[in-house]
């Protein structure tokens, strides 16, 4: 096992989720946790 599977392998394990499958052509939005200052906000990437 190369170092990003095991990366990857941790990550799923430490989110405790599990990550739909995906292919090239899918859109998907990420949301990701945004802090400023004492403020937090979720930023949505969409593609």
């Amino acid at each position: 096992m190369n170092l990003i599977q095991q990366l990857e392998q941790e990550e799923i394990a430490r989110l405790n989720k599990e990550i739909p499958e995906f292919a090239p052509g899918d859109t998907v939005v990420v949301s990701v946790r945004v802090v400023e200052g004492n403020r937090s906000r979720l930023q949505a990437y969409e593609g």
